[in-house]
């Protein structure tokens, strides 16, 4: 379980100025508690001593008192100087002072420790999220089509459990042990026997926690499975909502919803009980141990052969120890806890991306320039796809690929977009291969138009911007132009500032197309993917988008997936696909006269 914590450790390298000082607070407030046992007992030794001569009552004897308090009290007794039996005020001012600078000194040390452990660990934590955030956008398609967003979104938000974890952890481990160890030592060393006595108890009080140890880490277990259930739960509720409403399926998402949540209370009740019962029973049998100290000094010790300085240092010091025993129990579920989580968190991060960067990446240049698919055999694991699929599309042409769903069009272009890879094969765009470019020039050379937009809950400008980081006002208006798609900006209170909502929820279907459209534009890319942009619009808006396509697309080489014939009758290639082959290419005019797949898919769509 302390693999974690050096994992933590290691990402804590950049903060390591603050985590050492934090450490070092730690270890000095661990020892600050027996310095305040210490500081009490000779507080009371002196105000109810009765010995003359020495201002301590014999507290100063060699072995008694620490060197550098002894020195301290020498030092303030020669300020002012006594006789007789009483002490000097001054002796006796420094000495009842050691308690409150002991309790400033233990508290002021535990602060600095606390923050700047939970500090380091905040920022650890931080740089851990934004690590997997990154690792994720950088992993393939086939990642994301196995993988459910709620599923990410519980991983992503796991961090947040560590960083709690983790902060606590680190202050328990380095403060506790040292104020167990130092306590203890200080009781060795003024009362040896009474101490081992005392600790012939300690074994039973561990009992609890070797028995609740497994009950935390299964609890964890489930508690983490049914975050994740209810995070995809409510992601699928969230953006299915019409689906819900239409069917009348709130109470089922609700009962689903409340199911889930009263499995993560009750396992989170289990977590609770497994962390407060040890400490409570530890609590009990310790108060057992003082009761029986106590039967020792009434019964069998000689009357005033312990000071009452004596009893409360041993006293105090054995209720001291409960607390950073306790708080070593609680460390251990939540390591117990920070593994399970832990586990999920850099699973995610040990996951690899299936496509991989060249080594030594090659320059592209997409502007005319022939995309050519050689040979191309691909499946999704045991599903064949396609089956040696052969095509060259001519720079700056328009080639489109018709055909039934399941066809293979959709993944012709993800693999130019290199979202997957062939199982064999090569694609090339002039005489350059796709795998020896680095993804990111390889896709700044792309614009995509989709049949479903996305869009952010953002301003229209910034939707448009977003094809080409960094351009101007000036340009997103000239591209909303030309993808017919200004008028209805300007008709908007906030025109291009106008927030659209939610995956553009705020806009109709034409609108939220040519918003693509202006951001194609915007991209200026040589080659163009339109993945069936205007099957889901009604007739007027298909001219209007229609009429931005063909703007869009001159001087650009184009792959045009096309469910409505009508859009590409101007074609200068059409390729019929059928579970993965071409079976027939030529022109608009060419596959007609041929009578077969394509006259039959055309018949169909324009039959009266």
């Amino acid at each position: 379980m302390f693999k974690y914590l050096l994992q933590g450790l290691a990402l804590a390298r950049p903060y390591s100025l603050r985590l050492v000082v934090g450490i070092i607070c730690g270890f000095l407030a661990g020892i600050a508690n027996p310095m305040l046992m210490v500081s009490v007992r000779l507080a009371v030794n002196t105000i109810f001593q009765t010995s003359s001569g020495d201002p301590t009552g014999g507290l100063l004897a060699a072995g008694a008192v620490p060197g550098f308090l002894r020195k301290l009290i020498d030092f303030a007794g020669s300020l002012s100087p006594a006789s007789g039996s009483q002490a000097s005020h001054a002796v006796i001012v420094v000495i009842i002072l050691l308690v409150p600078f002991s309790m400033i000194l233990r508290s002021g040390l535990g602060y600095v420790n606390v923050y700047l452990m939970n500090w380091v660990s905040m920022r650890v934590v931080m740089d851990l999220r934004v690590r997997m955030f990154r690792h994720v956008l950088t992993l393939g398609s086939s990642f994301f089509s196995r993988t459910s967003t709620g599923t990410l979104m519980s991983q992503l938000q796991a961090a947040d459990s560590i960083q709690h974890a983790l902060g606590n952890s680190w202050v328990t481990i380095i403060r506790e042990p040292i104020t167990v160890v130092s306590l203890i030592a200080v009781l060795l060393w003024r009362h040896p026997q009474l101490t081992l006595l005392s600790m012939c108890i300690l074994p039973f009080t561990l009992l609890p926690y070797a028995l609740f140890a497994r009950r935390v880490r299964k609890s964890t277990r489930i508690l983490v499975q049914q975050v994740t259930d209810q995070g995809k739960l409510v992601h699928e509720s969230l953006s299915g909502y019409r689906i819900l409403k239409a069917y009348n399926l709130e109470k089922k998402a609700t009962d689903e919803f409340e199911h889930t949540s009263l499995l993560m209370a009750n396992h989170q009740m289990r977590i609770i009980r497994a962390g407060e019962l040890p400490s409570g029973l530890m609590e009990i049998l310790g108060s057992i141990g003082v009761a029986a100290f106590f039967f020792y000094i009434a019964f069998y010790t000689k009357p005033g052969a312990m000071k009452p300085g004596d009893i409360m240092e041993f006293t105090g010091c054995i209720f001291l120890l409960y607390q950073p025993m306790k708080a070593l129990i609680r460390l251990h579920n939540q390591l117990e806890q920070a593994r399970v989580i832990s586990a999920m968190v850099f699973s995610l991060l040990d996951t690899e991306n299936d496509i991989l960067e060249p080594e030594n990446p090659k320059p592209m240049h997409a502007a005319g320039a022939d995309v050519t698919f050689k040979n191309i055999k691909f499946s999704y694991g045991e599903k064949p796809v396609l089956h040696d699929f052969n095509l060259t599309v001519k720079a700056g042409s328009l080639v489109a690929l018709v055909g039934s769903s399941g066809a293979g069009k959709t993944t012709v272009t993800n693999l130019l977009l290199r979202f997957h890879d062939p199982q064999s094969g090569n694609i090339t765009i002039g005489s350059t291969d796709i795998r020896d470019v680095h993804t990111r020039e390889l896709r700044s050379q792309i614009a995509v138009v989709t049949q479903e937009t996305v869009l952010f809950n953002d301003t229209i400008f910034n939707n448009i911007a977003l094809g080409r980081p960094g351009a101007t006002r000036e340009e997103s208006m000239d591209a909303a132009k030309h993808a017919h798609a200004h008028d209805f900006i300007t008709e908007k209170d906030g025109g291009y500032d106008s927030i659209i909502g939610e995956k553009g929820a705020m806009l109709s279907g034409g609108q939220r197309q040519r918003l693509a459209i202006a951001r194609s534009i915007v991209r200026n890319a040589p080659i163009l993917i339109l993945d069936e942009a205007t099957s889901a619009l009604d007739t007027q808006a298909e001219r209007i988008v229609q009429t931005a396509l063909e703007e869009l697309m001159v001087g650009r080489t184009t792959i045009c997936i096309a469910h409505r014939l009508s859009t590409i009758q101007r074609a200068d290639q059409i390729i019929v696909m059928e579970q993965g082959r071409i079976i027939e290419t030529g022109t608009h005019t060419e596959l007609l006269a041929l009578n077969g797949s394509y006259r039959r898919l055309y018949d169909m769509q324009f039959a009266q």
